[in-house]
């Protein structure tokens, strides 16, 4: 029996780049990934900022920590660390829960834990930042 020349097994007629691009099991591997080496490559860089902030604001008593967040800079680079953070974290988990929890139930339920304490977190954190910048 010939194969057919667009496809892996004779069965399907649909070729093997159409097979790729529903990007397997999950339905979203490949956005994953991508958002994931984006978010890894933005939290090099904002880790470095967050920890100068961080650190510069030692010893500060609270006004001092508010005229420092009053500042855009400060404020958006601290933001912008709380979000590549958050959906760095949910990624991460998504992937983990995709990979270890079989029982279909048990994955529902652990994928809308991870979504709902991914969303919780950084609402809170920056609703913190925000409150210490003043808005």
């Amino acid at each position: 029996m010939a194969q057919n020349s667009m496809s892996g097994n004779g069965t399907s007629m649909r070729s093997t780049i159409s097979r790729v691009r529903h990007l397997g099991a999950a339905g979203s591997g490949t956005r994953d990934l991508w958002l994931m080496r984006v978010t890894s490559t933005a939290l090099l860089f904002l880790a470095i900022a967050f920890i100068w902030i961080v650190l510069s604001l030692l010893g500060k008593d609270l006004t001092q920590v508010r005229a420092e967040f009053a500042q855009p800079l400060p404020a958006i680079l601290m933001l912008l660390f709380i979000l590549a953070s958050v959906v760095h974290m949910k990624i991460g988990m998504q992937s983990i829960i995709d990979d270890y929890v079989h029982a279909p139930l048990l994955k529902e339920f652990a994928m809308m834990a991870n979504l709902f304490f991914c969303v919780a977190t950084g609402v809170a954190a920056i609703f913190a930042v925000l409150k210490l910048s003043g808005i």
